[in-house]
């Protein structure tokens, strides 16, 4: 699964997941990769389950939020030199079997964070979770000053220079986006989407993220970065261009 001698892993972080996490890093090890499981203590069986498994596990002792988490396991992977990681929720709503298609659209555009952005099913979607996704879309895009597809999508391949912002100031669900603002805008990376289908029907536990809270926090800090960095006007107008999307129903379209 790793190519062109790169050496990647996978990063799962969890929250009270004991209902979904053995299948999910079952699946995951399915793909022959090393997998890494930050569990963000939990007080359910989470890391009991996921430590009976071949992954590397690390533990917070009191709850720190997604962005820590990600951090956690960012630092884990750059410790042991993998050249990128792909991450994945421990609820279940993210494939493994999804992360093939990712690879391949991070061979196609080398250098570039790939989401896994979902574009298909879309009506499984809660109507309030839809909206505010649509909202962060539009901000997060503005800030990168290109468009991207599903910015609040917890599966993504990250190459090295993405995990080297590792210690960006942003916490929680702030920090992908961050992640995403600060590689477009400083490193000059690119950001590609592969179509995956929204899974919100079955046994899914509620979202650790909240709508109104968690928009709030990455709307606040969207608005500071876009001003940071000026030309406002420019950046809005080639945020609302077409995003680049690989596979899927949707061609590839315009990159920036």
């Amino acid at each position: 699964m790793n190519a062109a001698g790169n050496r990647f892993c996978v990063l799962i972080p969890c929250l009270n997941e004991e209902q979904a996490i053995e299948g999910v890093i079952r699946d995951a090890l399915q793909l022959g990769m090393p997998v890494i499981v930050v569990d963000d203590g939990s007080d359910d069986r989470t890391p009991d389950i996921a430590g009976a498994l071949a992954v590397t596990l690390l533990r917070h002792d009191v709850r720190r939020g997604k962005g820590e988490a990600l951090r956690t396991g960012f630092r884990e992977a750059l410790r042991h030199g993998f050249d990128g990681v792909i991450t994945m929720d421990g609820d279940g709503q993210h494939l493994a079997s999804d992360i093939p298609a990712m690879l391949e659209a991070s061979q196609q555009h080398p250098g570039a964070i790939v989401i896994g952005a979902r574009l298909l099913e879309r009506e499984q979607q809660p109507r309030g979770r839809r909206r505010a996704n649509a909202v962060a879309d539009w901000g997060i895009s503005w800030a990168c000053g290109r468009p991207i597809a599903d910015t609040q999508s917890g599966q993504r391949f990250y190459p090295r220079t993405a995990l080297d912002l590792v210690e960006l100031p942003a916490d929680d669900f702030v920090f992908e986006a961050a992640v995403l603002i600060t590689a477009c805008r400083e490193r000059g990376m690119g950001v590609v989407s592969v179509p995956i289908a929204s899974r919100y029907q079955g046994q899914f536990r509620i979202s650790h993220f909240n709508p109104v809270r968690d928009v709030t926090r990455i709307t606040t800090y969207t608005i500071g970065r876009v001003i940071h960095y000026g030309h406002i006007v420019d950046s809005y107008r080639r945020s609302r261009a077409t995003p680049t999307i690989i596979g899927g129903e949707t061609r590839t379209g315009a990159t920036h």
